[in-house]
């Protein structure tokens, strides 16, 4: 069985071939470190989709350590950078094995399309790995197809699951799964949401909505506001997580799509203009590819085959 280091490593391959590989022979073509090899490092970076804002930070961070520490050997780069990189995500604060309450609510929002669904089956899933007791309420009630595939995802886990018919009130599920996760002594609650309305309501607001009347169930809930972006979308994914931000606020990111694409670098610079930890990242179609994401072990993947 791959390890979680493996898996990351190989969710990230083509990232690292494509980016930072060019990073390693930019390093590799040096013995001495100058401005111009720092230069050719920060457009390969920005090419990498890591952001020109967080690219200069990384940058300068190092061209300071490089000064104060008085580095020369352009080999030493690679620890660096591999610092740098590691240090840049915000400290994580949500821990699985650190539930603060029963039923711990996770309410899970974002677009359609970024593998929302997908990603609560693969949660709670974990948790089920864990001995926990999960139950998924299908809060995406404007679309039959929503309300599908997460009772398939429940089936496939062997978790229960609150829905309502299509078209009912979200907020009426979300309250009903709270009451449910109660009764039922369940460790955690994982609702869907609308990433997307076929109505004229708007969706931040119907998001606000079913807010409030989780907090009516239970007044320090949702314990934690899970987005979900495609890592693939670069500033399109930005865009997008600020209003959520603003609408109903977010207390960590779920990047998915990671595998099979050059564009794993723009972890980076979401995480870092966000100001958002990343909790979890998808580098895989299997049930068990929704790893929880560790900068150090994610900066090590990128710079694996450094020399």
């Amino acid at each position: 069985m791959a390890s979680i280091f493996d898996k990351i490593k190989q969710g990230f391959s083509r990232t690292r071939e494509q980016v930072f590989d060019r990073i390693n022979h930019a390093i590799n073509a040096k013995k001495k470190i100058d401005d111009e090899l720092l230069e050719e490092i920060e457009e390969i970076l920005i090419s990498g989709d890591v952001g020109v804002e967080t690219t200069l930070e990384i940058i300068e961070n190092v061209k300071q350590r490089v000064r104060k520490e008085k580095y020369e050997e352009s080999h030493e780069l690679y620890r660096i950078l591999r610092e740098e990189v590691a240090g840049i995500f915000p400290e994580k604060q949500f821990r699985e094995d650190g539930l603060s309450n029963r039923p711990y609510v996770i309410l899970v929002i974002g677009v359609n399309g970024t593998g929302k669904t997908t990603t609560i089956g693969k949660l709670a899933n974990r948790f089920r790995q864990q001995g926990k007791k999960v139950l998924l309420a299908a809060g995406d009630t404007f679309r039959a197809a929503a309300i599908e595939q997460l009772e398939i995802w429940a089936q496939r886990v062997n978790v229960d699951l609150v829905k309502h018919q299509f078209g009912a009130d979200p907020g009426a599920v979300a309250f009903d799964a709270i009451q449910a996760g109660r009764s039922r002594q369940a460790d955690v609650v994982i609702i869907d949401t609308a990433g997307r309305l076929h109505t004229k309501v708007n969706l931040m607001e119907e998001l606000k909505k079913v807010q409030r009347v989780i907090q009516k169930v239970d007044p320090g809930a949702p314990h934690l506001n899970l987005l979900v972006l495609d890592g693939t979308t670069g500033q399109n994914a930005l865009n997008q997580a600020r209003q959520f931000i603003d609408a109903v606020g977010v207390d960590g990111i779920v990047l998915t799509k990671l595998d099979g694409t050059a564009k794993g670098g723009a972890v980076i610079g979401i995480a870092h203009q966000l100001k958002l930890p990343v909790e979890y990242i998808g580098v895989g179609e299997g049930i068990d590819d929704l790893q929880p994401f560790d900068p150090q072990l994610y900066a090590e993947s990128l710079f694996a085959n450094a020399e």
